[in-house]
């Protein structure tokens, strides 16, 4: 949370918000291009740190890969503006603005850069990677959606997401495959509507918001950092109530759009998606069931030194969000009374 002090970083972030602003309100391609170009000119200097050579190789790598989905997606556009001139467009040119964009927000089957980026970022920069500078492509995808394909890469966003998570001891690396896994469930709510897809986001963000605080206050990066957590039992249930709802566990906030979504891919007999989508949320649960499993059954000795100053107003924060959450589902059901 370092950039809130910094006029600089708070210039960057005010135009990083502003280019995502232009690209979902511009009316022209090229306009959408802009946006996303001084979106990606914005966040560099967000994540660059002299200090930290991690995060500057992830700044490289970053300004590498969108670099080249931004000359794709320019390429696509420009083919499209001269071969045709009306808003008919055939399947190719389709699935190349696609691709574009998929490799923008770090889709798969393009997405062999996010998780190595996310490695080498503070959890408040791996926050906005996941969160809002997925808006800006999610948002051009849904103009000219080539429904075949996007359900392919559905799919395989899913069971890349799960499958990639074995093994992980990062946690960083294992929310960016977690965010791999959600990019398919919201391809899928913005074939239903753009108002589900708004839910889904805002209460994915929501979630991603509290974890990446939590660690970020923590400190924690690896999975056997949580086990030097074994007196502080609110940390320890605050991550299992906000991983589960992540996870999409019935009780819990995550459930209520994952139920829509899949009762809409049910009800339009897309069944074999269904199936992977519930999969896949099964084995992400077991990434998530196997951090808490680590933070509550197993302990250390701790030193007398070894203490952990936390403040307050960083408990009250936790217990609030942590409540949202198990309360959420139950407030949610009443709207459909």
């Amino acid at each position: 949370m370092y950039f809130y002090v910094n006029s600089n970083k708070m210039f960057f972030i005010f135009i990083l918000f502003f280019s995502t602003l232009i690209s979902i309100s511009s009316n022209s391609w090229l306009g959408c291009w802009m946006g996303l170009e001084i979106n990606l000119l914005s966040f560099i200097p967000l994540i660059s740190n002299t200090k930290n050579l991690l995060n500057t190789e992830a700044a490289l790598k970053y300004f590498l890969t969108q670099s080249i989905a931004s000359i794709n997606f320019l390429f696509s556009i420009l083919l499209k503006m001269i071969l045709f001139k009306n808003f008919e467009m055939n399947n190719f040119l389709s699935i190349m603005i696609n691709s574009s964009l998929l490799m923008k927000m770090g889709s798969a089957p393009f997405y062999f850069w996010f998780p190595n980026i996310m490695e080498g970022l503070s959890w408040m920069n791996c926050f906005i990677l996941m969160t809002w500078q997925k808006i800006s492509p999610m948002i051009l995808l849904s103009y000219y959606m080539n429904n075949n394909f996007i359900m392919i890469i559905m799919m395989l966003n899913a069971m890349i997401g799960a499958i990639s998570g074995f093994n992980q001891t990062s946690i960083r690396k294992l929310m960016a495959f977690s965010s791999i896994n959600n990019l398919a469930w919201l391809m899928a709510s913005m074939m239903i509507s753009e108002n589900i897809w708004l839910m889904y986001f805002f209460l994915y963000s929501f979630l991603n918001l509290i974890l990446c605080f939590m660690f970020s206050m923590l400190n924690i990066f690896y999975i056997n950092q949580i086990m030097n957590f074994n007196l502080i039992t609110i940390i320890k249930m605050s991550l299992m109530i906000n991983f589960f709802s992540l996870g999409g566990l019935p009780p819990f906030l995550g459930f209520f759009p994952k139920w829509i979504i899949l009762n809409f891919l049910m009800n339009n007999n897309m069944y074999i998606i269904s199936f992977i989508f519930i999969m896949s949320s099964l084995i992400m649960l077991f990434f998530y069931i196997r951090i808490i499993y680590l933070s509550f059954l197993l302990n250390f000795f701790k030193l007398k030194w070894f203490k952990i100053k936390i403040k307050n107003n960083f408990f009250s924060l936790i217990n609030f969000f942590s409540l949202i959450s198990m309360t959420g589902l139950i407030l949610n059901t009443f709207m459909f009374f």
